[in-house]
């Protein structure tokens, strides 16, 4: 298990390579002067030049790029051009705010698609399972920034229930967090739902679940002992992917509502061309989602302890391997 662990942070390795070149090249090709953002429109050829000079933008494309990841391995994600701030501090600040709201968005998408995707399973065929699955693919359908507006209009600006941006402090936090975390959880529900129901009805055609009928359990402990906790290895992958998502997918959630997280902050720094402030958010954010991905394999080993038995069984293969070596 240790090795793996470790095999899969030495994988993250070149990802977030890949990632980080890729931001570079997009930015560095894409139109538009940094230094005239900065400075202004009406600033002198003379103070262009040297603010070009100033950032290296005069340099070649991959001299650039490895200076920058030589002061990256360093430690040092850069000063922003923007607000001449260090990055890395901004980006941890912003962060807590894109994971809180990403928690209350795969909270809502957990308490709506996995009860929906049971019963659906349960019903199947019937009017519940069609109505479900009409839902479903509506709400996959149905783009998050559409249903944000109409959340809105209806609870804010109609209703005036609750506050239509900004994130509140203390005791105002959960009305603040409310509309936006059920603009992203419905989205991610209907992808849940989906996969649960699909799962469900896998485990409810196995031969185990008619033996746990002939021996008279109730048909309530079958379905939460037997059914469900055989189908949760899927449904835990597609909610590891769904927060995954929500994570580094959340930037035009918090711009509807002006949510200060770090992906309306991503989206303000693209827009200013702030390259040193882009390449760090994106750094940060595939690092993120890969840790969640590697936190969900690691969790497939507490969900079942056969997956857990494999991954001891290929570790005593290798010390058996090693073993015979020796006596050869």
């Amino acid at each position: 298990m240790h090795r793996y662990v470790i095999k899969r942070i030495l994988m993250m390795i070149p990802v977030l390579i890949g990632v980080s070149f890729l931001v570079f090249l997009i930015l560095a090709v894409s139109p538009g002067d940094p230094t005239r953002m900065i400075l202004g429109q009406q600033a002198s050829e003379e103070a262009i030049i040297a603010m070009r000079e100033e950032l290296g933008l005069n340099n070649n494309l991959f001299v650039r790029y490895f200076d920058y990841m030589a002061d990256v391995l360093q430690g040092d994600f850069g000063v922003s051009w923007k607000t001449k701030l260090e990055v890395l501090p901004q980006v941890l600040g912003y962060f807590p705010n894109t994971l809180i709201l990403s928690l209350a968005g795969i909270l809502v998408a957990m308490l709506i698609g996995v009860p929906i995707g049971i019963l659906s399973a349960k019903k199947q065929y019937t009017w519940i399972d069609n109505v479900t699955t009409v839902l479903g693919l509506i709400g996959v359908a149905m783009p998050n920034f559409w249903f944000g507006l109409l959340l809105v209009m209806l609870f804010s600006v109609t209703l005036g229930w609750l506050p239509s941006s900004g994130m509140g402090e203390g005791a105002a936090l959960l009305p603040s967090l409310i509309l936006p975390a059920l603009t992203l959880g419905t989205g991610c529900a209907a992808s849940i739902m989906r996969m649960t129901r699909s799962s469900m009805l896998e485990s409810m055609r196995q031969d185990y679940i008619d033996t746990a009928r002939s021996k008279g359990l109730k048909e309530g402990y079958i379905t939460r002992i037997h059914m469900f906790k055989n189908a949760l290895i899927p449904i835990v992958t597609v909610i590891g992917l769904q927060f995954g998502m929500l994570l580094g997918g959340a930037a035009l959630t918090e711009t509807i509502f002006s949510w200060p997280g770090l992906g309306r902050f991503m989206i303000e720094s693209i827009k200013a061309k702030d390259m040193p402030m882009v390449l760090g958010s994106a750094m940060f954010l595939a690092l993120t989602y890969s840790v969640v991905n590697l936190l969900v394999d690691i969790l497939y080993a507490y969900v079942d302890p056969r997956i857990k038995a494999q991954y001891h069984s290929m570790g005593g293969k290798k010390r058996d391997r090693k073993i015979f070596a020796k006596a050869k």
